[in-house]
């Protein structure tokens, strides 16, 4: 599913990542800790392909995304990969299910698809009823919630999340880690 070999990354003079690996198999969680400043977040820009590594290789689903350009991340990026932003990234002028079908419209999904599975998602966070409202309606863990159905919405391969259960209760934490597995 991923694996990542040599990953080097510099900022300057300062080695962020050297020499990283890992492999991470479907269905497998992975969770990557570490002090402020010590590289996660730069990883996972990587492993997005939102920035190329200085050496090594990141491959996703088959695809090295190290190798290749820029339009071709953005598209295996589209297809292959879920996001769930700490700050959410909902847009704010789009209704909550119109966030949610985003990644659907990008994949050029026909409306009724894009609907029903959106819908689903939608239910499954607990925001069946919230689809028509706005963003800024929602608290900062129904806006979460979206993140989540946004990121889950066309089945990708690999989702990255960051702390994708930060603003939630235990019991509704539970529910989002499920969809997530």
């Amino acid at each position: 599913m991923l694996s990542i070999a040599g990953l080097v990354k510099r900022f300057g003079n300062r080695t962020v990542l050297d020499q990283l690996a890992l492999d991470v198999a479907g269905g497998e969680y992975v969770a990557i800790v570490g002090e402020s400043g010590s590289g996660k977040s730069t990883l996972l820009n990587l492993i997005a392909g939102l920035e190329r590594p200085d050496a090594g290789s990141v491959v996703v689903d088959g695809s090295d995304l190290a190798a290749m350009e820029d339009d071709q991340r953005t598209l295996t990026r589209r297809a292959r990969l879920g996001f769930v932003f700490q700050s959410f990234h909902i847009l704010p002028h789009l209704t909550i299910q119109q966030n949610v079908e985003l990644p659907l419209v990008l994949l050029a999904v026909a409306r009724e698809q894009r609907s029903a599975r959106s819908s689903e998602l939608l239910t499954a966070v607990g925001l069946g009823d919230r689809a028509d409202s706005m963003p800024r309606e929602l608290s900062g863990g129904e806006m979460q919630r979206v993140a989540v159905a946004r990121a889950l919405v066309h089945r990708p391969a690999l989702i990255l999340a960051d702390e994708p259960t930060g603003n939630l209760d235990p019991d509704t934490a539970q529910t989002v880690l499920n969809l997530l597995a």
